[in-house]
């Protein structure tokens, strides 16, 4: 096989390259912007909860978080503060909570628990869609139904087909902006669709991961979701779900803040079964939040809009060179985000494995094919994940280069 494509990627091979594009991890550049927060708090005094005058060191103050940090990330997910729970650093840890409470003792004071003996839970999950929420069904053993996503979002008329039938269905997963890894935002019409729905099973939930609700790209090109709690209310439907959100790509991954919102019936028995775990949250590193971005000119948006100049170039790195290399050719197809932290690339069927194989020989790590599929099974073979956000500029123009490199000597194997 002497190809050109072949002889390049030879000539890879013999660098020993070592680049990692497998996670959506912010960069170091990302997290120096967020470190005024080491030092915002420099006196005792400070950490005194504004309305009741306890002391942040010790015990108590609530489960549901610091009333100024609901109030904070309460506009993220377009809710009232009241909604808000705000927690320690990982939103998947509060929707692992929320879903092993509801295997165990159901979604409400008057529902069962959705695990009854041998009778099988089940699970709608769009895909591609993010591997963390596969892999905790599957280490929880609930079944996942794969629905596909679209230039829409979601493919609504599958869901309805499936939920209303089924009673064993208890849920579904959804990352409704600029959604892992595809970067599409679920449109108008999908959420008033989604509010309306009749599940065979009165305790179904969605379960919806707004990770990247404000990780705009483009200021003046950026997409806007439908307010989800609104529009759930409207239809009469708000208990049908929960929304998740986190500042682990705003400030810091490892220790900033997991927050969610639900409506008050929803969040009353969250609240009762959480307070079984723990006597409340670390209020000392929601307070730190607080202050931060008090103190900065323009608040959280402003500090998004740094992130933005940061990563932007980033991926237009990665498109320019996909579209150089692969450009009018029927190997691959990918997304153009707006927003988020992926790029989602799709092979001619059969050649994602083999690809990712061959990029990883030359020394580009990617995230495993199939990893966007529940139990890892892509049945087309065919969806790359790509995530440009933490290697330097250089860096993501090589790794995407030998991505294209191996995809054409897959084709030609």
């Amino acid at each position: 096989m002497e190809t050109s494509a072949y002889k390049e990627y030879q000539e890879f091979l013999s660098k020993n390259l070592a680049l990692d594009i497998t996670r959506g991890q912010p960069a170091a550049a990302q997290f120096d912007l967020s470190d005024g927060i080491l030092d915002v708090i420099t006196d005792s005094s400070q950490v005194k909860d504004s309305t009741t005058g306890t002391d942040l060191r010790n015990y108590g103050g609530g489960v549901a978080g610091l009333k100024e940090a609901r109030e904070l990330f309460a506009p993220v997910l377009d809710v009232s503060p009241d909604l808000m729970i705000v927690g320690e650093n990982s939103s998947l840890a509060l929707m692992g909570r929320v879903m092993m409470w509801a295997l165990l003792k159901g979604v409400s004071s008057e529902s069962v628990a959705w695990q009854q003996g041998d009778s099988p839970v089940k699970f709608i999950c769009p895909v591609p869609g993010y591997d963390r929420h596969f892999t905790m069904l599957e280490t929880l053993g609930v079944e996942m139904i794969p629905v596909d996503v679209n230039e829409a979002g979601l493919d609504v008329a599958a869901v309805r087909e499936l939920v209303e039938k089924d009673s064993a269905i208890k849920g579904m997963w959804l990352v409704p902006k600029y959604s892992n890894p595809t970067g599409i935002t679920l449109a108008d019409s999908v959420v008033q669709e989604l509010a309306n729905l009749k599940p065979a099973a009165s305790d179904f939930r969605i379960f919806a991961d707004n990770a990247y609700a404000i990780h705009d790209l483009y200021e003046s090109d950026k997409d806007t979701l439908l307010s989800m709690y609104k529009t759930f209310e409207a239809a009469g439907a708000e208990d049908m779900l929960y929304l998740f959100g986190s500042t682990s790509k705003v400030t810091y991954a490892g220790s900033g803040l997991g927050f969610m919102a639900a409506s008050p019936q929803n969040r009353d028995h969250l609240l009762k079964l959480f307070g079984t775990q723990t006597i409340g949250p670390n209020k000392i590193e929601q307070l730190r939040h607080v202050l931060f971005f008090e103190g900065i000119d323009g608040g959280l948006e402003a500090h998004m809009k740094k992130h933005a100049d940061i990563i932007r170039p980033k991926f237009e790195a990665v498109l320019e060179v996909l579209e150089k290399e692969l450009g009018g050719t029927d190997l691959a197809t990918w997304t153009k985000p707006r927003g988020g932290y992926f790029i989602s690339f799709d092979t001619k069927p059969g050649l994602a494995t083999r690809t990712v194989e061959l990029a990883g020989a030359a020394g580009v790590k990617l995230t495993p094919a199939g990893a966007t599929y529940p139990y890892r099974k892509d049945p087309k073979d065919a969806n790359i994940r790509i995530a440009p956000t933490k290697p330097d500029i250089e860096e993501i123009r090589v790794a995407t280069t030998i991505l294209c490199c191996a995809l054409k000597v897959a084709a030609s194997e």
